[in-house]
């Protein structure tokens, strides 16, 4: 990143899509549409998001996974 107005707007750019990714899983769960091709796209759009925002920050996967239950 060169700047913090390059943070800014990318951060603002990933979040939108995040948001949006979350507002349609919750549509589909108001819906009673939790299963099915539009879940599984939305699901995966979500997926998606969380990824590229994660990505951005500089997150493991390893540091978001549940703690196994061993």
């Amino acid at each position: 990143m060169t700047s913090f107005e390059e943070f800014r707007t990318t951060s603002h750019e990933l979040l939108i899509e995040l948001d949006a990714a979350t507002t349609k899983m919750m549509m589909l769960v108001s819906a009673k549409e939790v299963s099915g091709p539009f879940w599984d796209d939305a699901t995966q759009r979500h997926l998606e998001a969380m990824d590229a925002w994660h990505t951005f920050l500089g997150v493991s996967p390893d540091a978001t996974a549940p703690p196994s239950a061993n």
